[in-house]
């Protein structure tokens, strides 16, 4: 096997388990939830999506900081590993209490915001009341992550979200039983706080991320935000385009919004496999660049066959059991039948968006992503303005504009792949040697 191919596979599959086991624990507990009734349900629902969107604001310090330290740690430099870990500590320091605190403070015209009113509405506000302030711990959580796989170890992550998700599926059914949906709040956030105390003994244990040469404090800080703010912003670009696609599906009717929705949820399990490579490539590229080495294209190369690889296979298997698919969601056969008709139309849209996600990493290590960015700014609106002009084909046409558009975008950043030269990555690597100054 390709040396590449080797790295970005054993870096890719443990972030993938990592990825499932949060989804699965999801799941399971609204399966918990939703003997409390409809209304409990939506509440957590709320709860979940702002957290999916504050995901985003994670991303500045956590992938900033992986990009960073895999860097620092190719060039051999303990210095500026202690640079990249105190930068990502310091930037969360001082935006997790903006988010904690704000979002305590309106977490009630936050569920009205969302919800029409009702009881799900004091649920919700009850929920966000330890779920906002908890995510002080999930932030903690995501920077340890991210500190440990610029180090190179994407196994401990896995291992810390297999624990806080497993203790998660132990805690609530006896949390929820007694306190109902704060306990579901608590249980997440307590379970998520046992595993950060081990992600933390982690780190001091790691030879790679002990105390070394001391740094200004405001220059990592500064790279921080600049290496990972492109990276939050995409993702935020990315899930704002996802609700308005939603709200473009919903012209066909309550039906193809369900049948959406299942299918969509079925394609995350082949989705967080193109992420997990991406976070990969961006992991070995940026290590490979500190080490003084230009392997952008073998990279790239690589990680687009991999996840091309799982991309076609997921198209081949949707292709092929759709209707025993959706029949295990238990939908109706109108739901079932628009349901099977977008898994089947679904498959080039999945092959293209694997070689897209995949190759964006090698952008975000070799320190391209506000180029990337741009590129996601125009695929997500063509995306949009094609599924609007084509709802008029129902499911199939929403298939053929997510395709459309995202083969927009694999083309455009091909392009810049291989038009990448050698001075661009001197210049980049010169930038890079100054900051650890």
């Amino acid at each position: 096997m390709n040396s590449h191919r080797k790295q970005l596979v054993a870096l890719a599959h443990p972030v993938y388990f990592g990825l499932l086991a949060s989804v699965a624990a999801g799941i399971i507990n609204t399966v918990w939830v939703s003997r409390l009734g409809g209304p409990a349900v939506a509440a957590v629902a709320v709860a979940t999506n702002t957290e999916n969107v504050l995901l985003g604001v994670a991303l500045v310090f956590g992938s900033g900081t992986t990009v960073l330290v895999a860097h620092a740690r190719g060039a051999r430099d303990p210095g500026g590993v202690r640079a990249a870990v105190r930068g990502g500590v310091a930037l969360w320091a001082l935006v997790t209490p903006v988010v904690a605190v704000g979002g305590f403070l309106l977490r009630e015209p936050l569920a009205r915001l969302v919800l029409d009113g009702g009881p799900a509405v004091s649920l919700a506000t009850a929920y966000l009341a330890i779920s906002l302030p908890g995510i002080a711990v999930f932030f903690a959580q995501q920077l340890v992550d991210g500190i440990l796989k610029g180090a190179g170890d994407t196994r401990t992550p896995m291992r810390l979200a297999l624990l806080a998700n497993g203790l998660i599926l132990v805690c609530d059914p006896f949390l929820i039983q007694v306190y109902g949906v704060q306990g579901a709040a608590a249980s997440t956030v307590l379970c998520r706080g046992v595993a950060l105390g081990v992600g933390l003994l982690a780190l001091r244990r790691n030879r790679l991320l002990r105390p070394c040469t001391r740094t200004p404090a405001g220059v990592p800080v500064r790279r921080t935000l600049s290496t990972g703010l492109p990276m939050a912003v995409d993702f935020t670009v990315r899930q704002g385009g996802a609700l308005v696609l939603v709200a473009i599906v919903a012209r066909l009717g309550v039906t193809a919004v369900a049948a959406y929705s299942i299918a969509y949820k079925v394609m995350y399990v082949a989705t967080m496999a193109f992420y997990a490579v991406r976070q990969a490539a961006s992991i070995h590229t940026a290590h490979l660049r500190g080490a003084g080495q230009d392997a952008r294209r073998a990279v790239g190369r690589e990680a687009v066959l991999v996840s091309g690889v799982v991309g076609l296979a997921a198209a081949v298997l949707l292709l092929a059991t759709a209707p025993w698919i959706m029949a295990a969601f238990g939908s109706g056969p109108e739901v079932a039948h628009d349901g099977v008709l977008f898994l089947r139309c679904i498959g080039p849209y999945l092959l293209l968006t694997a070689c897209f996600i995949a190759l964006g990493g090698v952008f975000e290590g070799s320190g391209g992503a506000p180029v990337l960015l741009r590129v996601t700014l125009l695929g997500t609106g063509v995306q949009l303005a094609l599924a609007y002009g084509c709802a008029g084909l129902g499911l199939p046409g929403v298939c053929l504009a997510m395709a459309s558009a995202m083969a927009l975008q694999c083309g455009v950043v091909l392009v810049l792949f291989r038009r990448a030269r050698v001075g661009v990555q001197e210049e980049a690597g010169a930038s890079w040697a100054g900051a650890s100054v």
